[in-house]
């Protein structure tokens, strides 16, 4: 028997997951870790952290699993995008990796829009400039940092530095490389004119690899630190929306991800490059040669939830606050919830957006409120539903549903109306990781290709319909939802003032 690992690095922890040639998940280990925010909207991690945490991470999980490391036959790897490590001629980080979350480059966003032309940068690159991604950080660092520039040689994104010290090789998966703002969307590679014209050396970009290929072999120095056997394939991966895609079995066109975790992902596969010229949606290469995806992402969705009940029910469980809420009628008669507690990206990329309950009577009760959280979520990723269809996306036949706040039925129930479509779960909840350990075994032969991998492993392990009578109801409340954001813009750029 022989075993696949998939290596995922987040903001938050490196997971180490080790599945058998089944699919079947037999061992996860994770290393947690924390980042920094030295100055107001900044986001930094040392990568030593992500580092160790996969040393100590594969470790476990060969332990866990009671297995010889020479039974593991591939590594796939994945993890939080956009980040930007930077690399001097030897290898050695210039400084901490600058994370997805930081906001600090507002103005370099203006200076890309400029130099490119927006219209111009949504063509290329399927996207606007948006503060979460690596190009404006890097001529941040330009800007501000001029000594450190100078000695960049090596680009790199979070999970491919652990594929650095892993087998010694720069090297990027296409997915992964299209949330640089560097990528060429349509040639599934860099952008020579983006990177003319933001003045950032080709030189400084490794080659990029289709989501199953093999990019380098475990080197006999990351074998002595992670007891893995020296020569085992590498995969390119992918980012750790795609990978997700890939661990619930989105790779084709009208399958949608729906991702309840913290914030919530929107992930539509595409059988070729689509994109929204007003720069609302994401627009990426897939972790499946030969295809693309449309991402809608929300903030603060999970994330909501967690907030209200730490906030107006601390100590509840989410079963005890939940239940009440089933008993509201949809709609909440009346009542809206604006879920930006964190500002938002689609279909609204603003930073100062806020939160709001909208029609606050002294008819609504605590299980009003929570059912209104639980709603404006999602009204928030009906949005970008919205966004794809107006774009182009495939007929949505189903929607796979995962994340902490899939395992509420009521806010399952609520989406299906809300959307108007099947909600499914499948056999895994373990995500990118999964995703990542599949494209491993694809990449070696274990599945002929991302489709087969996928039709083998998952099964499809609960189902909810939505109700017509309450779908058509959501479609009048939806109307009022919608008005909300226009409404309020300018209260929120003024708010953020005092």
């Amino acid at each position: 028997m022989s075993y696949l690992l998939g290596l995922d690095v987040s903001t938050t922890a490196t997971k180490a997951l080790l599945i058998d040639e089944k699919g079947k998940v037999v061992a996860v280990a994770a290393t947690e870790y924390n980042f920094e925010t030295p100055q107001p909207l900044w986001s930094e991690q040392d990568p030593a952290l992500w580092w160790d945490g996969a040393v100590r991470s594969i470790r476990a999980v060969i332990r866990a699993a009671g297995i010889d490391a020479a039974q593991i036959a591939a590594v796939g790897l994945t993890g939080q995008m956009h980040g930007l490590v930077l690399l001097d001629a030897t290898g050695t980080v210039l400084r901490p990796a600058i994370l997805w979350n930081d906001q600090r480059t507002a103005s370099q966003c203006d200076e890309i829009r400029m130099r490119l032309g927006r219209a111009n940068l949504i063509q290329l690159t399927g996207n606007d400039a948006l503060t979460g991604f690596t190009a404006p950080k890097i001529l941040w660092v330009r800007q501000y940092e001029p000594a450190i520039y100078q000695r960049i040689r090596h680009l790199l994104l979070p999970k491919d530095y652990l594929r650095y010290r892993l087998s010694g090789m720069l090297a990027m998966d296409k997915a992964d490389s299209a949330g640089t703002l560097l990528f060429d969307l349509h040639k599934r590679d860099w952008s020579t004119e983006v990177l003319a014209s933001l003045e950032i050396p080709t030189a400084w970009l490794p080659p990029t690899f289709e989501g199953p290929q093999i990019t380098g072999l475990i080197s006999a120095d990351a074998a002595q630190a992670t007891g893995l056997q020296k020569g085992t394939p590498i995969m390119a991966g992918g980012g750790d929306q795609a990978a997700q895609a890939v661990g619930v079995g989105a790779v084709q066109a009208g399958i949608v991800a729906l991702t309840l975790g913290t914030s919530g992902v929107v992930f539509g596969t595409v059988d070729q490059p689509v994109f929204d010229q007003a720069g609302r949606l994401h627009a990426f290469c897939h972790a499946v040669p030969r295809r693309w995806h449309l991402m809608g992402v929300m903030l603060s969705a999970a994330g909501s939830l967690r907030w209200y009940r730490d906030t107006l029910a601390p100590g509840a469980t989410y079963d005890a606050l939940l239940a009440p809420a089933a008993n509201i009628p949809a709609g909440c008669e009346g009542l809206l919830f604006l879920p930006y507690l964190t500002g938002e990206r689609t279909p609204h990329p603003d930073p100062l957006a806020r939160g709001a309950f909208v029609g606050l009577t002294v008819r609504h009760t605590l299980p009003h409120m929570t059912r209104a959280v639980l709603e404006g979520v999602g009204f928030g990723l009906r949005d970008s539903f919205e966004l794809m269809k107006q774009i182009g996306l495939s007929p949505i036949q189903q929607v796979r549903i995962s994340g902490g706040g899939a395992r509420s039925g009521l806010w399952r129930q609520i989406l299906a109306d809300l959307l108007g479509n099947e909600l499914v779960t499948v056999n895994t909840d373990e995500g990118a990781a999964y995703g990542a350990a599949l494209l491993a075994g694809v990449g070696i032969g274990v599945w002929s290709d991302v489709d087969a991998a996928c039709a083998h492993v998952l099964q499809i392990t609960g189902t909810t319909k939505p109700d017509p009578a309450r779908a058509a109801h959501y479609n009048t409340v939806y109307e009022q939802y919608q008005q909300l954001y226009p409404a309020l813009r300018a209260s929120f750029a003024n708010l953020a003032t005092l």
